[in-house]
Order: structure tokens, then sequence, then C-alpha cells
């Protein structure tokens, strides 16, 4: 359910698209039944054109991989993850607006 702006994030590519990134990467940790994660791709698909070029903005369905959901402790869903040279900087858990997910990339910019 990734969006135009909007990367896919999967545990094969993980390591490399995320954690190696030079740009800071918000990623959402969602799967296709949740409804709060589905009101948040509107969002984050105008996140990721807002921040092209200054940071990543993708998902990764926990239903499909399930590695990186365990890896990062991930119990609750939408649960964004703002890594930044591979660590994680921000965490939210639920949905939340834009401007909330404006000040979590805007603090690591």
């Amino acid at each position: 359910m990734a969006g135009h702006n909007t990367l896919e994030f999967t545990d094969s590519s993980f390591d490399q698209d995320v954690l190696k990134s030079p740009e800071p990467v918000l990623v959402d940790f969602w799967a296709e039944w949740c409804g709060p994660c589905r009101q948040m791709a509107p969002t984050l698909e105008a996140i990721a054109a807002d921040y092209a070029g200054k940071a990543k903005v993708g998902k990764l369905n926990v239903d499909f991989n399930g590695d990186t959901a365990m890896r990062y402790n991930i119990r609750g869903i939408p649960t964004l993850l703002l890594f930044k040279d591979g660590h994680v900087v921000e965490q939210r858990v639920g949905a939340v607006g834009k401007s909330e997910v404006q000040k979590m990339l805007d603090a690591h910019l």
C-alpha cells in the first residue's frame, strides 16, 4: 500500500534501505487490516512528497515482514520509527497527525 512517493521496505531490503541510508528514514509499520494504518497512508504520502530529498519515508507490512517487526519489538500498529545513522531516534505508536510527523522529522534534519 505504498503510494507514489512512499517507499516499500521488506525484511530483505531493510538493512540496506533503512539502516545504511545517508538520510533519515521514517518507517511506518502497518498491516492491510489495520484501520488507523489506512488512515495514516495519505498523511505519510504527503510527508514523503514534502521531505523528498531530505528524508526517506516508507512502509513495512508487518504481516509479510515479521522478522523486522520482531527485531524492533513492534507490538501495536501503526508504529512510526525514525532512523538516523542506523539507529532509532524517534518513535510514535498509534495514528498521529501530519504536524506530529513533521515535528519528528524536523528535529533530526
